[in-house]
């Protein structure tokens, strides 16, 4: 359990983008997605700046359009509201192809789908070059609070063992006659998750004492501080992509 993690959005590869160590890509994300954020909706040049970074990295990472736009549909939700703005928004209107449509809720829309889709995209380049363990050690290295990483540690190495005991329950009810898909038997599923949790809480209970037993403070080991943290080079690689986007970001204010 104590192996490199992978999840699902993560993709193999040797790219420089995927050397890069775990905390310089994070930073990056978090300040470009705060140059996007900061950019007035109405710059609308400066989110074509924005999507030409998001496709060099991409390229540049060796993850391709369709995986990127296919996992995007998360955002599908927020894209539906900010259709839905130019119709109830208030102020002046404009009539567009017979429609009056809110100006403000037209330039609304426009802030959420072109900020959010960024937002996304950068979020998933990240999770696509980034195994979970790595992002919890640049979390780590970037002096995030201990027990916010200890937590993330411990989900990420039990959540196989609870997913793994869940199926087997479930295949124990099944083969005794349960048919989850039947309303009446929803008591029965509600007993299996207090099960679940109290079976989760009691090893919880255990690797807490274990832990204590082998000398555990409150703090875990730094063992992800010494070899492997970010040089002077990849710090400066990696600061590119926010450099740029802040340039861009600083022109848009001035000029709107």
């Amino acid at each position: 359990m104590g192996a490199g993690h992978a999840h699902v959005l993560y993709r193999e590869s040797t790219s420089p983008v995927h050397r890069l160590p775990p905390e310089v890509k994070i930073t990056a994300m978090v300040l470009f997605t705060v140059a996007v954020v900061a950019t007035p909706r109405e710059a609308y040049w400066a989110f074509g700046g924005y999507a030409l970074l998001v496709a060099a990295v991409a390229a540049l990472a060796r993850v391709g359009p369709r995986w990127l736009l296919g996992r995007a549909l998360i955002e599908l939700p927020f894209v539906l509201f900010a259709f839905a703005l130019p119709f109830f928004g208030t102020g002046d209107r404009v009539e567009v192809a017979g429609l009056g449509l809110s100006v403000d809720g037209l330039h609304g829309a426009w802030n959420i789908l072109a900020k959010g889709t960024l937002g996304v995209l950068a979020s998933l380049l990240l999770a696509a070059t980034t195994t979970t363990r790595d992002l919890i050690v640049g979390l780590d290295r970037l002096r995030c609070p201990q027990v916010l990483t200890q937590i993330a540690t411990f989900m990420l190495r039990y959540l196989d063992v609870l997913v793994g005991e869940a199926r087997r329950m479930r295949v124990a009810r099944v083969s005794r006659g349960d048919d989850p898909r039947f309303l009446w038997q929803l008591r029965g599923f509600a007993a299996g998750v207090g099960a679940l949790f109290l079976r989760a809480f009691e090893r919880g209970e255990r690797v807490y004492l274990a832990m204590l037993s082998r000398g555990y403070t409150g703090r875990m080991p730094a063992v992800w501080q010494g070899a492997g943290a970010a040089t002077a080079g990849q710090w400066a690689a990696a600061a590119t992509v926010p450099v740029i986007a802040a340039t861009i970001a600083v022109v848009a204010v001035v000029l709107t």
